[in-house]
């Protein structure tokens, strides 16, 4: 049976091209479930693996989509039966394994999760690793005494997939948020996602020799990372945490150990791709019920597997506002 997909593939002198073509189930990767794919999206590692490939793709041709939603056509495993609705993320499918970017996927059943009551596949995919990723965040600062009332929690590169999603969530569970971002056009968009404050990039981009500030934020989801997320630090209230997700500033720290020893801040890191299944399963049936559907809504951006390519180039120049949902059918 053929079908459609995206397929990177790159020529002698090394450059990588993307299109969709014809392809057959022959030609999928071993695994013992096969899926009916009705949606993916695009985050920043998709960007690489559609062009240059960012160290992350292994072999071409290839196929990118670190996730996708859709129903069992087959299965080899008892935990999924033909007609179940799936959702994968993570476990570097779409990096050193053919992704979701096609309307048929070959995965192993470890990496699934069962589609949360409450989502549609659609839904699913406007949430993604992004938003699976920005709840993991929610979870563990919550786990560290983060609860509503204590004060502003802020959400560095908020207009971005996980950062929208953030603070959707962070609004709806009754946190007062401010959101930065580096895009004045943005301010209603986040408005409307539930922001009380707006932040300017500028105002965390510069950078101060003082280790600690006033305090400011009882919490924070950091997309960004390098000099704004070491800014941040010496912002937070004493005991506070920051649930660090993303590096979109860079990877450096240049930070002192100040804030950690004077007020015992928590830096903690967020691994979406490895996470144990009941922990990722759990924070699948927290966004169904946390994240307002009306609002997820305002987020999506649709798209098809064609418009991939351009889409590619835009969120690695940060050019992407909310959530991409890719009708791989369409």
């Amino acid at each position: 049976m053929s079908f459609q997909a995206l397929v990177v593939t790159r020529d002698d002198a090394g450059e990588t091209h993307a299109a969709v073509q014809q392809l057959d189930e022959s030609q999928l990767p071993e695994g013992d479930v096969l899926v009916a794919v009705d949606y993916s999206t695009i985050n920043y590692k998709d960007g690489l693996c559609i062009g240059p490939g960012g160290g992350l793709v292994r072999q071409y041709p290839h196929v990118p989509g670190i996730d996708f939603a859709g129903t069992v056509k087959s299965s080899d495993d008892a935990r999924y039966q033909v007609g179940d609705k799936v959702v994968l993320t993570g476990w570097r499918v779409g990096e050193s394994r053919w992704g979701g970017y096609t309307q048929v996927a070959s995965v192993m059943a470890d990496w699934l999760v069962p589609l949360p009551a409450g989502l549609t596949s659609r839904q699913a995919m406007a949430v993604g690793t992004a938003g699976l990723t920005a709840m993991l965040a929610i979870m563990a600062l919550e786990d560290h005494g983060l609860t509503p009332g204590t004060g502003p929690v802020l959400v560095t590169g908020a207009a971005g997939g996980v950062g929208s999603v953030a603070c959707a969530i962070l609004h709806n569970l009754g946190y007062e948020v401010a959101a930065v971002t580096g895009r004045p056009e943005t301010t209603s968009y986040l408005e409307k996602l539930g922001a009380s404050t707006i932040v300017p990039r500028e105002t965390l981009n510069e950078t101060v020799k003082r280790p600690l500030e006033s305090e400011q934020w009882a919490g924070c989801v950091d997309a960004v990372g390098g000099a704004m997320l070491a800014r941040v630090l010496g912002q937070m209230n004493y005991g506070a945490s920051i649930a660090a997700v993303g590096l979109a500033g860079g990877t450096n720290l240049p930070a002192t150990v100040i804030p950690f020893l004077l007020r015992g801040i928590n830096l903690l890191g967020i691994d979406s791709v490895q996470q144990p299944y009941e922990n990722r399963l759990k924070a699948w049936n927290r966004l169904a019920e946390s994240l307002p559907l009306d609002i997820l809504e305002e987020m999506i951006q649709p798209a098809t597997l064609s418009d991939l390519p351009l889409l590619g180039k835009q969120i690695l120049q940060g050019q992407i506002k909310g959530r991409v949902v890719v009708d791989v059918n369409a």
